[in-house]
């Protein structure tokens, strides 16, 4: 018999809340989309009609934002899928793939645009450049900015590590037009002074380092399995310990799914007890941690006897 390389796929969709997420997802990003690609025409135009170079190289920085638009508009469709035999845990980490693209993106645009400073030091403008390129590099500053927030605000409240990436990207694209505005306006001025284009270049290309690697570090963490921090575990074993019939609890072990957290823990109960009443304590336990820590989406509770005179940290 050949082996099958399908998996099957679980009967239960997306419940409410995750295709509410999906969808506030979706609708963010392409709202970003159609902005990002419209100011990437505007800047681009402006940049010809006004003769700057710099509002041209800042209209192709604005063109990578749509890169990750899409990818974020493509990941979606895999991270939402509900688990299959083959990821019995679901796809959620293919969220974390996206956010990691995304950042190392970011990276390379900085690297990109520090490279392209330090290459055209040198240069000197010979027609200085016109108003409508500044105002396009104003116009870019203001809008992204506030893309920025709005974006990161809707991933905040559905814990989306892809959004909140993206909403980086949009700021980064709004940091990176400050050196084109202060360009087209330092040589429009003083065309002696057009170097400073390339030194506000670099400085910004250095910001966007830093927010590539805030990007990209929490998701390789959780990538590898990193716990949850110690604030977190202390709760979780203080509400399984407080729960009705736990007379200890130990081996408590947590990683990520996505944005949310799975709980693996021992508790250990009366021996005396029938299955029936561990089996409801650890159903209590479950309930506890899923209704009253934060982003706990999933435990596994392990129930174990309770040996007589071993020392208890069961109050009273």
């Amino acid at each position: 018999m050949t082996e099958m390389n399908t998996c099957a796929s679980s009967t239960a969709g997306p419940d409410f809340e995750s295709r509410r997420q999906i969808s506030e997802v979706r609708r963010v990003t392409l709202i970003g989309l159609v902005i990002n690609v419209a100011l990437s025409a505007l800047k681009f135009a402006a940049g010809i009609a006004g003769n700057s170079q710099a509002v041209v190289a800042d209209a192709v920085h604005s063109l990578s934002d749509t890169i990750t638009d899409i990818a974020v508009l493509v990941g979606v469709k895999f991270w939402s899928k509900p688990p299959d035999e083959c990821h019995p845990y679901g796809h959620r980490r293919i969220e974390f793939l996206v956010t990691i693209f995304i950042g190392l993106l970011l990276a390379s645009v900085a690297l990109g645009l520090s490279y392209n400073a330090l290459a055209t030091l040198h240069e000197v403008q010979t027609r200085p450049p016109g108003a409508i390129a500044f105002l396009a590099a104003v116009l870019s500053i203001f809008t992204k900015e506030l893309l920025y927030r709005w974006t990161i605000i809707k991933g905040m409240e559905i814990k989306s590590t892809a959004l909140i990436a993206n909403a980086w990207h949009h700021r980064s694209d709004g940091l990176s037009s400050i050196p084109a505005a202060v360009a087209v306006a330092g040589a429009a001025l003083v065309p002696r002074l057009s170097f400073l284009d390339h030194l506000g270049a670099i400085v910004v290309s250095m910001f966007i380092l830093q927010a590539a690697w805030k990007i990209v570090r929490p998701s390789v963490e959780q990538l590898v399995d990193r716990g949850a921090p110690e604030e977190i575990c202390r709760g979780i074993e203080q509400l399984a310990f407080a729960t009705p019939g736990v007379q200890e609890v130990h081996a408590i072990r947590t990683r990520n799914i996505g944005s949310g957290l799975e709980v693996d823990l021992h508790v250990l109960v009366d021996p005396a007890l029938s299955v029936e009443e561990g089996h409801e304590i650890s159903e209590e336990v479950k309930r506890r941690l899923i209704e009253y820590v934060s982003d706990v989406v999933d435990v596994v509770v392990h129930l174990e006897p309770y040996e007589d005179g071993k020392k208890s940290k069961k109050r009273g």
